[in-house]
């Protein structure tokens, strides 16, 4: 890749961090209208569709990236989410498998892995993916809400108070956050008076 072509992935890369994907994604097809090989122009292009949930032009520009690349993770990662995004579970954990084998311990594809090996099916693989994500990237907001819905939906709440309640003491804006961490609370009560009139 010619540098000035490294410079407009680069402003693309930006526009994209600002949120202003519409201008990346016609950044992009202006590169890749000189240069149809450029596996970068193609993962920011997919990158940019998945923000703006445009899933079916996500796939297209992600599968010609991997054509073009088979060994980029990045493109294997944003693929992997683009079927998670979809839940098309099996693909995407075969997709995320290969991004995990291609650059290995990155806190953000196990974070992906593990969402969708859980909603597959494989709760505690799942679980344990997870949590070796957060093992890796301890303050990411991210995997400790993911992890927390996990363990809400598997009704660990008391694991689950602890990831959300760690989430708002970084970021105490997070209203998503602030309503899973409710959500645990009241269920947590409601199995406890529940178990009582059992006994």
């Amino acid at each position: 890749m010619d540098t000035f072509t490294e410079q407009l992935i680069v402003k693309a890369d930006e526009l994209k961090m600002e949120g202003r994907h519409e201008e990346a994604v016609s950044l992009c097809q202006n590169i890749l209208m000189s240069d149809l090989e450029c596996v970068e122009a193609y993962e920011e292009l997919g990158d940019n569709y998945l923000s703006l949930r445009e899933y079916e032009r996500a796939l297209k520009a992600l599968k010609r990236s991997i054509a073009l690349d088979p060994d980029s993770a990045n493109a294997n990662y944003l693929l992997g989410f683009t079927y998670s995004a979809l839940g098309e579970w099996e693909l995407s954990i075969e997709t995320l498998e290969r991004a995990d084998q291609l650059q290995s311990n990155h806190p953000e594809i196990l974070r992906c892995l593990g969402w969708s090996l859980f909603h597959y099916g494989q709760k505690k693989k799942g679980i344990i993916v997870l949590e070796r994500a957060l093992n890796l990237s301890q303050d990411d907001c991210l995997i400790l809400c993911d992890l927390g819905v996990c363990y809400l939906n598997d009704k660990n709440f008391a694991r689950a108070i602890e990831l959300f309640s760690t989430v708002l003491a970084i970021e105490p804006e997070n209203d998503k956050a602030r309503e899973c961490l409710k959500a645990c609370q009241f269920f947590q009560k409601e199995y406890r008076r529940m178990g009582k009139r059992l006994a």
